[in-house]
């Protein structure tokens, strides 16, 4: 009550009438089998197409479940499949694998027979890529571009060298004045003039030979070996003119470098590829042997971008020993290189089925530092923020500890794919950084207790129980359970659907669809139909034939389930959950796997088992609506599913009533939200009787409550209601008469 203390006008909000009653849906299903990809534990995700379900739990291609594998029928894509084709618009899927309950969500864990993620690693585990979600399809192909990729080759002329920088010199004709200055060995005068082509370094007036590369030829066309100019202790030689250098006429210089890339500076260890236009020997000037007709050597630059560090291995098939090349030594052999391309950051596509694969996934603007927001651990996270990309992201790469840049580098390059990086020579296609994960598998198949999984409130519940997380469905299956193979397949679906009965009634407001294994005669499926006693099921017979959405077969054969979901959908956003889901047509089906006649299902009716039958010019069609019970209130499907709805409707919407004074005001509120949702029922046709009076009624005052209730807090509402049962026999009664005078 509010409290009036000053003297003012005070404006206050009343509620002169009842709290509606809105109708919740019916048309959400929830599968629960294996699939492809996605994860194992946690909250269903929902799908509404049958891309979105490709993109969260991969495609409808066969499962490899067994030991040895074997392929099996994708049956939880293909049902997903159809019932989206058939008029589902919400799916929840829940994946099962073998040994889920006993396995982590990154498979650290994992029991005996369990799906395996697949991985991919360097020798040294300083990089290591990993799909996220276990399974065959795991098996992805990483293919990397570079993005910074352009050609960095700069040569240009200079009249004189910096202090300190390394340039070719190219020096004809020396004249006799010139000396060798601080040498080991001297050098006789006899042998002046002298040609000179050396790698060089300014320091003052001397020019040191760096790292004592050097050819010199005197007068007479005699050799002098590089080794006069070593001085003792030092791994370079210096050399003195002592009259100066006449650039325009005796010396030339050239500096060849990798100039800056336009994303940035140059540092070490930033990787590069130097490209040959023909066979090219620089050993005169790196130290090392003849590689002969490589058209590309890999490998680090500097900062400076003066020199190239080549590894050997796969990275360069045929270099037999570390190649420390001076960029500046391309100047003795013009026109041998054509490009230096630095590769520093990069894209990634992530590629299912083999190089030449769909691309499923990208990640973008990568580099090879170790830590920051390009790294390959930040962009492929094992354990990314947003939900979406715990969901789709397929591949996750964590680095090793203290690995820095230039070991990442290389250990990716390790992983490359050595055919794809170096194609023949007269091969159109040029390298691929390509990097093939390997070790995933489907695991064996799932047992009936992977069905029904466990509650685990920290790493997330399984199987059914994952789908109590989940206030909105109303309609489960799990088609994939009839389809297994072995010995002991038939008590495992039966465990299943035991499974999913005791789902829906501890969830109360769904109902399951159940159907028999492939093949069985009438007979079987009346003993197996026997086993059950549910209103909150319903068992649809025999199995559909399709064509094969893989394209690996012309037609399969399919559990009915996926379409029977479907047509429940369906039918209740275009006619209402009060209309029985039957004599509605099965989209997407060829026939059926075994074509029941009248006479057959005079048979099974009976016993609450819905038949799927061809007629003559009108398709193939649903031909039943019963539940499992054999309680005749609940025999068909639309009144036990009807009632679900009003049941849930009313709960859902009275939850402001608790705490509430229970007292005669609340009773008549009460008694008028439900009267008002039962009478807009009733005059949209989902209720029998010709009057509202004989469609319902509802009780909510002393005659429904004791004062014992009322002493114990309870408020007790009597709700009747006439629902409209299917016109499941069509009668039509025609006899003669005499015609009237």
């Amino acid at each position: 009550m509010p409290e009036y203390l000053a003297p003012g006008v005070f404006v206050e909000e009343v509620s002169f009438r009842a709290k509606s009653i809105e109708g919740v849906g019916t048309s959400v299903a929830g599968i629960v089998g294996p699939t492809r990809t996605g994860p194992l534990r946690g909250k269903p995700e929902v799908v509404t197409s049958f891309a979105e379900y490709v993109r969260l739990f991969g495609d409808a291609a066969d499962l490899l479940l067994g030991n040895p594998a074997a392929a099996v029928l994708n049956h939880t894509a293909i049902a997903a499949r159809v019932f989206f084709e058939n008029g589902g618009k919400q799916l929840f899927v829940v994946r099962v694998s073998n040994g889920v309950n006993a396995t982590d969500a990154d498979g650290v864990n994992a029991a005996p027979g369990a799906a395996t993620f697949a991985r991919r690693a360097d020798t040294d585990n300083r990089v290591t890529f990993a799909a996220r979600f276990p399974g065959a399809l795991g098996a992805y192909t990483l293919e990397l571009y570079w993005k910074d990729s352009e050609n960095l080759l700069r040569s240009e002329s200079v009249s004189a060298p910096a202090e300190g920088e390394l340039v070719f010199m190219d020096a004809a004709g020396v004249p006799e004045d010139v000396a060798a200055g601080d040498l080991a060995v001297a050098i006789p005068a006899a042998r002046f003039p002298m040609d000179i082509r050396a790698l060089v370094r300014r320091s003052g007036d001397h020019y040191v030979i760096a790292n004592n590369r050097a050819v010199l030829t005197a007068d007479d066309g005699t050799a002098i070996t590089a080794a006069a100019f070593q001085r003792p202790g030092a791994p370079e030689g210096s050399l003195m003119i002592a009259g100066g250098l006449d650039a325009a006429d005796r010396v030339s210089f050239t500096r060849v470098a990798a100039k800056a890339p336009t994303s940035g500076p140059l540092v070490n260890g930033t990787s590069a590829e130097i490209r040959f236009v023909a066979e090219t020997d620089l050993s005169a000037f790196t130290g090392a042997a003849h590689w002969g007709t490589l058209r590309t050597l890999r490998g680090t630059l500097n900062a400076a971008g003066t020199e190239l560090t080549v590894p050997t291995g796969a990275l360069n098939p045929g270099v037999a020993a570390p190649i420390t090349l001076r960029l500046p030594a391309l100047a003795a052999v013009p026109g041998a290189v054509s490009a230096v391309m630095v590769q520093r950051a990069f894209d990634i596509d992530v590629r299912a089925g083999g190089p030449n694969g769909e691309v499923v996934y990208s990640f973008g603007g990568m580099t090879s530092a170790p830590t920051g927001a390009g790294s390959l651990a930040t962009v492929m996270s094992a354990s990314p923020q947003r939900r979406a990309d715990r969901l789709t992201q397929p591949v996750s790469c964590t680095l090793g500890v203290g690995a820095d840049g230039a070991q990442i580098q290389a250990a990716l390059f390790s992983l490359f794919d050595t055919a794809a990086l170096n194609p023949p020579s007269l091969s159109p296609v040029g390298p691929r950084y390509l990097i093939t994960l390997t070790g995933g598998s489907d695991g064996n198949a799932p047992s009936a207790t992977d069905y029904t999984g466990e509650t685990d409130e920290v790493n997330g519940s399984t199987g059914f129980a994952a789908l109590e997380d989940v206030e909105d469905v109303s309609i489960v299956m799990a088609p994939a359970a009839a389809a297994g193979t072995g010995s002991d397949a038939a008590t495992i679906h039966q465990g299943v659907v035991a499974a999913m009965q005791s789902h829906c009634r501890r969830m109360r407001y769904r109902v399951g669809i159940v159907e028999p294994r492939d093949g069985l005669s009438q007979s079987e499926v009346r003993d197996f139909r026997s086993n059950f006693d549910d209103s909150r099921l319903a068992l649809y017979f025999p199995w559909v034939v399709i064509a094969d959405p893989t394209g690996v077969r012309t037609t399969i054969t399919v559990p009915p389930a996926g379409f029977v979901a479907g047509v429940y959908a369906n039918t209740d956003v275009t006619r209402g959950v009060h209309k029985a889901p039957a004599n509605e047509p099965v989209i997407g089906a060829l026939h059926f796997a075994q074509e029941v006649n009248r006479f057959q299902q005079e048979l099974l009716n009976p016993n609450g088992i819905n038949c799927l039958r061809s007629f003559p010019g009108r398709g193939h069609r649903v031909w039943g609506g019963r539940t499992l019970s054999s309680d005749p209130e609940w025999k068909y499907v639309n009144v036990r599913r009807y009632f679900l709805y009003l049941e849930r409707s009313i709960d859902k919407s009275t939850q402001w009533v608790v705490f509430e004074p229970n007292g005669e005001r609340l009773w008549a509120n009460v008694r008028s939200a439900v009267e008002d949702f039962l009478y807009n029922e009733w005059f949209n046709g989902r209720l029998l009787g010709g009057s509202p009076k004989a469609a319902y009624f509802v009780r909510c005052d002393r005659s429904t409550m004791t004062q014992n209730d009322l002493d114990n807090g309870r408020l007790v509402c009597l709700v009747g209601v006439a629902p409209l049962t299917p016109a499941e026999f069509v009668i039509f009664r025609i006899g003669q008469k005499t015609a009237d005078a």
